[in-house]
């Protein structure tokens, strides 16, 4: 792994970003506005102008985290979030016919629980789950130090689970506070640092959904670590509190008290996460 260089790519909402990883450091990152409404063709343009800028000699495969459901086996991906146009595309085998090199496709919430297993907060764990809380709540789940997709790539939809009148991502997530308060969770989050009454008790609010979560996480895989990414893991000292304190009711007492939740520090995490993709394959 030390000297492997392996493509990481992330194909997000509005950019592509890719890096040569190496070891635990990265190349420079390379960004390319994605063409979210162009045709198939327009958006592998965009990947292609990515990779191309970063393959050169010694890189032995490239691995790419998206948005969507894959056929893991294939590297097929289909009904990408943000791109109309991709609806079934054969990834992996357009970019191995147009490089030569293997190609590694999964979902974006399992390259990010395997960036913290190689890279992160997860190295050493031998099970874990990656929860991504940002405008929804997706999940990754490792076993025995290796990435489990399912059968559909469908393992670790934890924010689908039936809650309340719902599923679990209609509160455990930034979007809660639009959902269920009709408030923007940026702005609340404002209110919140500048010690806001009525922000900060919503935030406690939002800590005890993600207890609830989390409890499902626990009852269902048991794991010794989870790590919490996303854009509302940033807010963790706001929902803290509230959220061990629903973890507490676990019924196994002894769980609850093993159980280990951290907050991901590692930056660029797609990047490292697609990366992994190649190692996790090893």
């Amino acid at each position: 792994m030390a000297d492997t260089k392996v493509i990481g790519i992330d194909l997000g909402a509005t950019n592509i970003r890719g890096a040569v990883v190496k070891g635990s450091s990265l190349s420079d990152i390379v960004s390319v506005r994605i063409h979210s409404d162009g045709e198939v063709e327009d958006v592998l343009g965009d990947i292609y102008q990515v990779v191309e800028s970063l393959i050169g000699e010694g890189v032995e495969a490239i691995g790419i985290g998206v948005p969507s459901v894959v056929d893991v086996a294939e590297g097929i991906v289909y009904d990408v979030q943000y791109i109309r146009s991709w609806v079934e595309v054969p990834l992996k085998k357009i970019l191995e016919s147009r490089y030569g090199k293997p190609v590694f496709v999964n979902n974006d919430a399992n390259c990010f629980a395997l960036g913290e297993l190689y890279f992160g907060k997860g190295r050493g764990a031998g099970s874990m789950i990656g929860l991504t809380l940002g405008t929804g709540l997706g999940g990754g789940v490792i076993i025995n130090n290796k990435l489990y997709a399912g059968y559909n790539c469908g393992a670790g939809e934890i924010g689908l689970l039936p809650y309340k009148d719902n599923v679990l991502e209609y509160y455990c997530s930034g979007s809660f506070f639009t959902n269920v308060h009709g408030l923007d969770g940026l702005g609340v989050f404002e209110d919140a640092k500048k010690g806001d009454a009525r922000a900060l008790e919503l935030f406690a609010e939002l800590g005890t959904h993600v207890g609830q979560g989390i409890k499902a996480v626990i009852y269902t895989y048991d794991p010794e670590l989870i790590v919490l990414g996303g854009s509302v893991s940033q807010a963790y000292d706001l929902f803290r509190e509230t959220m061990w304190k629903e973890i507490r009711t676990l019924a196994y007492v002894k769980s609850a008290g093993r159980i280990r939740v951290e907050v991901s520090e590692l930056v660029n995490s797609g990047i490292f996460g697609a990366a992994a993709l190649y190692y996790d394959a090893q």
